[in-house]
């Protein structure tokens, strides 16, 4: 039997992406994806218009949603699958963390216009599609139109990470919440793309424990931010916590991710994948 093709972390213009939810669904059709979750930061309004289009192409459909969480001075994502978008307690938490990203965002318009790039917060605001989530990757596209930098990724690079003039320090959901709000909607969470994180390996081991100890199910051990490197590691870490594995391209769009919808390598074969239990 071939491997089940499941794409389990991606985005839509509800969030930070360039398509529509229907658009990221009909792609990942196209691309043979199997099993897809459409995990938007910190917002579950494309979940809707997603699962009808999954239906429309026979694509498996999963609920999902990435929290943004603070952990000490660093920003971490916690996948929720198989989340209920009814459910109160998550529609609430994502609304509160959600309702600092403008005060946010425009604090980061006017760090920018400091360094002389003027009108950075107006210019980002043409790439989004949800007034209510203006993120990080809006700045950066605009400020790669506007040549600040070759592209997206070298845009965060030089304005948009810590220490750079464009970062603006913002306080998430801890993860105690995120993951409350994720099993109270009745999903599993999943520690996103461990490999991003500019997390020494007793922090990240930190992370990992108390995640465990909170009762979180499974890391993306292959997404789009892994390298082979990467992954090997990380699946030394699912076996060492027992946590189940993820695979994920994490994609935003055609032309600014790394990995198209469903391209992303197997997971390795030893590992018991999160979607056996959803």
């Amino acid at each position: 039997m071939s491997p089940i093709n499941a794409d389990l972390h991606c985005h839509s213009t509800i969030s930070d992406g360039l398509l529509a939810p229907a658009d990221v669904v009909a792609r990942a059709a196209r691309n043979g994806v199997d099993l897809l979750a459409l995990t938007d930061h910190d917002e579950l309004a494309g979940l809707a218009a997603a699962r009808a289009a999954a239906a429309a192409h026979g694509l498996a459909f999963v609920n999902g949603v990435e929290v943004s969480v603070s952990w000490g001075e660093q920003t971490v994502h916690i996948v929720g699958l198989g989340v209920d978008p009814a459910c109160t307690a998550l529609a609430d938490g994502l609304a509160a963390v959600r309702a600092g990203r403008d005060g946010r965002a425009a604090r980061m318009g006017d760090a920018l216009a400091a360094i002389g790039i003027r009108g950075a917060y107006e210019g980002a605001l043409k790439y989004v599609g949800n007034p209510a989530l203006v993120s990080r990757s809006h700045f950066a596209r605009y400020l790669a139109e506007i040549g600040a930098a070759r592209d997206v990724k070298s845009v965060f690079d030089h304005y948009l990470v810590r220490g750079k003039p464009g970062y603006v320090e913002h306080v998430w959901a801890t993860l105690d919440d995120a993951l409350g709000w994720i099993h109270a909607a009745g999903g599993l969470a999943v520690i996103a793309h461990p490999g991003r994180y500019r997390l020494s390996k007793r922090e990240l081991d930190e992370v990992f424990a108390r995640f465990r100890d909170l009762g979180g199910e499974a890391i993306e051990v292959v997404s789009g931010s892994h390298n082979r490197e990467a992954t090997l590691e990380f699946a030394r870490v699912a076996r060492r916590y027992g946590f189940l594995a993820s695979r994920a391209s994490d994609f935003h769009g055609p032309g600014e991710s790394s990995v198209d919808l469903g391209g992303s390598d197997p997971l390795p074969e030893d590992l018991t994948p999160v979607w056996s239990k959803l």
